[in-house]
C-alpha cells in the first residue's frame, strides 16, 4: 500500500497538455485506470464509490485528449494512451496499476498492456475493437450500418468524416437523448433494456454531454485512431489479459474479441451469449474483481 496518497484534478502531460482526472473509491486501495468508450469522458458509468470501497479499488479515470477537460492531441494514435497513462500515475505516485478499457478505450488498454509490462499488472478490454488491419478478420461482419458507415468514411475521407461529425456531436451536447435515439434502431434486445434503466441512462447523457462540452475533436481523433495502424503488436502482450464480450453485440462484434483472444499468449476471452454492447457496465464489477486479484497489485 501507498504511505502517501496524491488526488489531482488536472495533470500536465510532458508535451504540456491538461488532461483532466476523476478518482473515486478508496485512495489507498488498489489502483485500477478506467479508460471510457467513444464517445466518453471520465464521468460514464462505473461502480458507485462505496462499492470501490469495500473492495479496496480505486478508480482512475481521465478524458482522453479533446474529450471533456482534456486538451486535445491532432493525429494521435492508440498507442499514445501509454504516454498519457504513465503522466497520470506519474503525478498520482501510482507505481503498479491495473487498466480497464470500455468499447473505445478497450484498444488502449492493451496499449498499455503491451507496453507498460513493468507497471501494469492486469488489463480488461471489454467489447473492443481488433486492429482495422487484422488478418484473417472479416472487420465489419456482423457491425451495425451507423458504425460501418463511421468508420469506412473516416478511412476513406478523414477530413469529411469529421466535418458531418461536428455539427452532430454539437447537436447532442445539446441535447445528448439525441444519440441514445440515433441508435434505438439498431439496439438489439438485450441492450435496449439496459439502456432503459433509469440509473444508467442518467450516468450515459451526463458522460456523452461532458465528451462533447468543447468540441467533436475528442470523437473525431478516437475513430481516426481506430482506423489507423495502432503502433504496437497485441500479441506483444505479456500480462494477464481478460476480454469480454457479449455475443449480441452489433456495435463492436464479439468475433473482434476472439481475434485478439487467438493471438495475445496471456488472454482469457469471456464471450457472454445472452449480452450485447452496453452489457459491459453491468459486468464492471465482475472485471474489477479479476483485475484486482493479482497479489503483486500495491
Amino acid at each position: 500500500m501507498r504511505e502517501q496518497v496524491r488526488t489531482v484534478d488536472h495533470v500536465r502531460t510532458a508535451d504540456g497538455r491538461l488532461l483532466r482526472v476523476e478518482c473515486t473509491g478508496d485512495p489507498r486501495g488498489r489502483p485500477v485506470f478506467l479508460l471510457h468508450g467513444m464517445p466518453g469522458s471520465r464521468v460514464g458509468p462505473r461502480p458507485r464509490s462505496m462499492f470501490l470501497y469495500q473492495r479496496g479499488a480505486w478508480l482512475i479515470s481521465y478524458d482522453r485528449p479533446g474529450y471533456g477537460g482534456s486538451d486535445r492531441s491532432p493525429g494521435r494514435q492508440v498507442v499514445d494512451v501509454v504516454k498519457d497513462v504513465t503522466d497520470v500515475a506519474d503525478a498520482l505516485g501510482i507505481g503498479r496499476f491495473a487498466v480497464a478499457g470500455r468499447s473505445g478505450g478497450a484498444p488502449h488498454a492493451l496499449a498499455c498492456a503491451a507496453l507498460l509490462p513493468a507497471r501494469v499488472t492486469r488489463a480488461a478490454a471489454m467489447v473492443g475493437l481488433a486492429p482495422r488491419d487484422a488478418e484473417g478478420l472479416d472487420w465489419f461482419e456482423g457491425m451495425a450500418p451507423s458504425n460501418v458507415s463511421e468508420f469506412r468514411s473516416a478511412g476513406r475521407d478523414p477530413e469529411g468524416f469529421a466535418a458531418r461529425l461536428i455539427p452532430r456531436s454539437d447537436a447532442i451536447r445539446s441535447d445528448p437523448v439525441r444519440l441514445l435515439d440515433e441508435l434505438r434502431s439498431e439496439l438489439p434486445d438485450a441492450d435496449r433494456l439496459i439502456v432503459s434503466d433509469t440509473g444508467i441512462r442518467t450516468m450515459l447523457l451526463l458522460n456523452y454531454r461532458e465528451a462533447l462540452r468543447i468540441s467533436a475533436y475528442g470523437w473525431i481523433d478516437d475513430v481516426l485512431a481506430l482506423c489507423r495502424p495502432w503502433g504496437f503488436d497485441p500479441a506483444d502482450i505479456r500480462v494477464p489479459v481478460l476480454l469480454w464480450h457479449g455475443e449480441q453485440d452489433v456495435f463492436t462484434p464479439a468475433s473482434h474479441s476472439s481475434w485478439l483472444a487467438a493471438r495475445i499468449p496471456s488472454a482469457t476471452a469471456v464471450l457472454d451469449p445472452e449480452a450485447a454492447h452496453f452489457a459491459a457496465y453491468s459486468a464492471l464489477p465482475t472485471v474489477l474483481g479479476w483485475l484486482l486479484t493479482d497479489p503483486g497489485a500495491p
